[in-house]
């Protein structure tokens, strides 16, 4: 299942995170020729992506940041860049343009973090804007929990899109993250679970001093949990295929 798009819509032009959007797919075609040469990928990924072992002995600092900028595949890529533009934008519109950006690179930082903490001794590259991305959903789930979340949901051959409340889209994305980050320190994997989780806890903390000053759970009540403005709606494009009645 993946959400395309939510029913809150921003009020200003999201210039920051079409700004991040950029910068992360400009990144990722400057180096996306080397990916096929596992040696040249090594190296730079031994440059500018995140080693926890590095990391706990002091060793190439600036990685918690370049990191969150690099992406190992064009589908890692469009998948974070889908959800940061599905969320980032109403953030982006509730904070500011300069603390939605502050916001979004503390959670990409803090989530670098928590996967150090997670596997301290591991040599192994981490790259994605995952962490920072959940930070960003954990702030929306804090602001917007019952804001309409349109979810495609594919099943074999049948596609469904379907609005959902972001509280139940994104606590099942958090419990998917808690879920396999358990079974991967168990069994061992290549994904950053504790990353994700971890980006998505530091994301709803640090908007709760700005959720308080807006009332806290009155805030929720004002509004319902809902975005403070009215939620767009959308209507599928009617089919162009004429409708052929069975003959009796």
């Amino acid at each position: 299942m993946f959400p395309i798009r939510d029913h809150n819509p921003s009020q200003r032009p999201p210039v920051v995170t079409l700004a991040l959007i950029a910068a992360n797919v400009l990144i990722f075609l400057g180096y996306w020729g080397l990916l096929a040469d596992p040696f040249a990928t090594a190296a730079f990924y031994d440059r500018w992506a995140m080693r926890p072992g590095e990391i706990v002995s002091g060793q190439d600092l600036h990685t918690l940041l370049t990191s969150m900028f690099l992406h190992g595949s064009v589908m890692h890529l469009a998948g974070n860049m889908l959800f940061l533009w599905v969320f980032g934008d109403n953030l982006e519109d509730t904070l500011g343009h300069l603390r939605f950006l502050l916001f979004y690179l503390l959670c990409g930082v803090a989530a670098a973090f928590a996967h150090v903490l997670a596997a301290p001794a591991s040599g192994i590259p981490t790259v994605g804007a995952s962490g920072a991305i959940a930070g960003v959903m954990g702030g929306y789930l804090l602001l917007y929990p019952k804001a309409r979340v349109d979810v495609l949901f594919i099943f074999i051959v049948v596609f469904k899109i379907i609005p959902i409340p972001a509280w139940v889209v994104l606590g099942v994305w958090l419990g998917l993250q808690l879920f396999n980050g358990i079974a991967t320190d168990i069994t061992g994997g290549g994904i950053a679970y504790w990353a994700h989780a971890g980006g998505f806890a530091i994301g709803f903390v640090a908007l709760l001093p700005f959720w308080l000053n807006r009332g806290g759970p009155a805030y929720w009540r004002r509004h319902g949990g809902h975005p403070p403005h009215p939620e767009a709606s959308y209507s599928l494009s009617p089919s162009r295929i004429p409708t052929v009645r069975r003959r009796r």
